[in-house]
């Protein structure tokens, strides 16, 4: 990362695994220079909850046209995500999708890939989550994911009422379902795009909003971040760091 202010902007072409690889240097750098980000990966979550145009040259339009957007940036122990940090159920589906199949078939080889990945359902973990100064949720769970954005895959929408630089994030977990039938409205609950799960009425969906959280199991849990494998972890402590990277986005901020 750049310690010195030599440049002005940061541009950044890719998906959202390339934005986090760029977040890792920021976040490491002792001066905050503003990023321009240009959406040009499969599903493009982050870019879309900021409101940035996929077409590249729209998107770079914001360089004369835009203005500057602090927003949060998640730590997640040592490391750092823009978006979302996942486990559980389907999460293998983004980073295990051949990229040839994401190439050709864009959303829909997500949607294939995960059909094949039923049974991942079938794992659970056992989980002590503390958040907001000692609140406590202990139980078996299938999925869970910390978020700041309004979808999740393009196919997961966490919710209706999303700030991205107000201090904290949304969370979201699922029991492990007991029945067939169970096991059909859990599915839903994650694929379906008119879904909103922070305001799902399911016995079996557990979501707040939180500023720092820990999680604990007693065995390593694989992870995700922002789409990419992030490691396996026994224990880990996720803080929102409130309006901690600027970019340039074409986009009135009240909307966001």
């Amino acid at each position: 990362a750049c310690n010195e202010k030599t440049y002005d902007i940061i541009v950044c072409s890719g998906g959202d695994g390339t934005m986090n690889e760029v977040i890792q240097g920021i976040m490491s750098a002792e001066y905050r220079i503003p990023v321009l980000y240009l959406p040009t990966g499969t599903t493009n979550d982050f870019a879309k909850s900021l409101g940035i145009p996929k077409n590249p040259d729209e998107a770079c339009e914001s360089i004369n046209n835009g203005s500057i957007f602090s927003c949060d940036i998640c730590s997640f122990n040592d490391r750092y995500f823009t978006y979302v940090a996942a486990f559980g159920a389907f999460t293998e589906v983004v980073y295990e999708t051949p990229q040839q199949f994401k190439n050709m078939l864009g959303h829909a080889a997500y949607i294939l890939e995960g059909m094949k990945r039923i049974k991942s359902l079938e794992t659970s973990y056992h989980l002590k989550i503390t958040y907001d100064d000692g609140k406590i949720v202990e139980d078996d769970f299938v999925f869970g994911m910390v978020t700041n954005s309004t979808s999740v895959g393009g196919f997961i929408s966490t919710s209706s009422n999303v700030s991205l630089n107000d201090g904290v994030f949304e969370v979201t977990f699922i029991k492990k379902p007991k029945t067939l039938i169970e096991f059909q409205n859990v599915i839903t609950a994650l694929l379906s795009k008119k879904q909103d799960i922070e305001n799902s009425e399911s016995d079996y969906i557990v979501s707040f909003k939180a500023s720092e959280l820990s999680i604990e199991s007693e065995i390593e849990i694989p992870w995700t971040l922002d789409g990419e494998f992030g490691g396996s972890e026994h224990t880990i402590v996720i803080k929102d760091n409130m309006k901690a990277v600027d970019f340039i986005i074409n986009t009135e901020l009240k909307s966001l």
